[in-house]
């Protein structure tokens, strides 16, 4: 049996069928107010391979003239991010183990071929308070490692439904996702998945 690092819990099967269900039509109804975009690399203006939004006061974006960085508003329509669903609070207030209220929540879409590799959630200025992240859809291989880059890792699959908390020595842990499996979900209509990761940026 594989041993996360410090800080770092996987909650297997957390959301059931109909949680799951319910929180897909929550996440339509965000991206039909803030359409999913695709997001340029810092410097190189390079897309990256998933396609995102955002919900809450606060949204993560990037692109290649101002890079990563928070902003109240969708970078594409102007809009204000719609507000997070009542039901990723609900989430978030059972494992978090914070007393503050998410500022964001970062919706990424990964289709079959879509990766993100190895970063460290550190945008934020509240860098004690836990990342909560939930997997919605097709399975993907899930890497984490330590507080340096270039350090060990392990990898463990995420399937739709599970949870993963980065708080205390884990909150600043590098982590990637390394491959999806396709077709291992009949949740998502057309396939893919939805990695919903909610995020305190203030102190």
């Amino acid at each position: 049996m594989q041993v996360l690092p410090k800080g770092i819990r996987h909650i297997p099967g957390f959301l059931d069928r109909p949680r799951q269900e319910a929180l897909v039509e929550a996440i339509r109804d965000v991206v039909a107010g803030a359409p999913l975009y695709v997001p340029e690399m810092p410097k190189t203006g390079k897309p990256m391979s998933v396609r995102m939004t955002n919900c809450g006061s606060l949204g993560w974006v990037t692109d290649r003239a101002r890079g990563y960085r928070y902003q109240p508003d969708h970078p594409v329509t102007r809009q204000p991010w719609p507000p997070i669903p009542e039901i990723l609070l609900d989430i978030w207030q059972t494992v978090s183990a914070s007393d503050k209220q998410p500022e964001a929540c970062l919706v990424n879409f990964y289709s079959a071929d879509a990766r993100m590799g190895l970063h460290q959630d550190r945008d934020e200025r509240d860098l004690e308070t836990a990342v909560v992240s939930i997997s919605l859809g097709d399975s993907c291989l899930f890497r984490v490692g330590g507080r340096t880059r270039g350090g060990q890792t392990m990898s463990f699959k995420l399937e739709s439904g599970d949870v993963v908390v980065l708080g205390g020595e884990g909150r600043l842990a590098f982590h990637g996702v390394d491959r999806i499996y396709p077709n291992t979900s009949t949740l998502l209509k057309n396939g893919g998945r939805v990695n919903l990761t909610l995020r305190r940026v203030n102190p």
